[in-house]
């Protein structure tokens, strides 16, 4: 099973961002998108920003994995 996490881009390097993914900062490889600007949302996949996202649809995705995290530490 694949996992890819929405985050949110707070700086732009070449060929790199660095994106907040709840609260963490990772450094993710841009070279698979086009146009990313410091403020839009991606979805980061093994270390790649693999897809722009809707912010809205971003921070209800983040919103499920916060519940999902609160429930199992329950």
């Amino acid at each position: 099973m694949c996992l890819a996490i929405p985050g949110k881009v707070v700086k732009i390097t070449e060929k790199t961002c660095v994106v907040d993914i709840m609260g963490a900062e990772r450094e993710a490889s841009t070279e698979l998108l086009d146009g990313v600007k410091v403020g839009d949302y991606v979805l980061v996949h093994a270390g790649c920003a693999i897809q722009k996202m809707d912010e809205q649809e971003a921070l209800d995705t983040i919103r499920m994995f916060e519940e999902m995290k609160d429930i199992v530490h329950e």
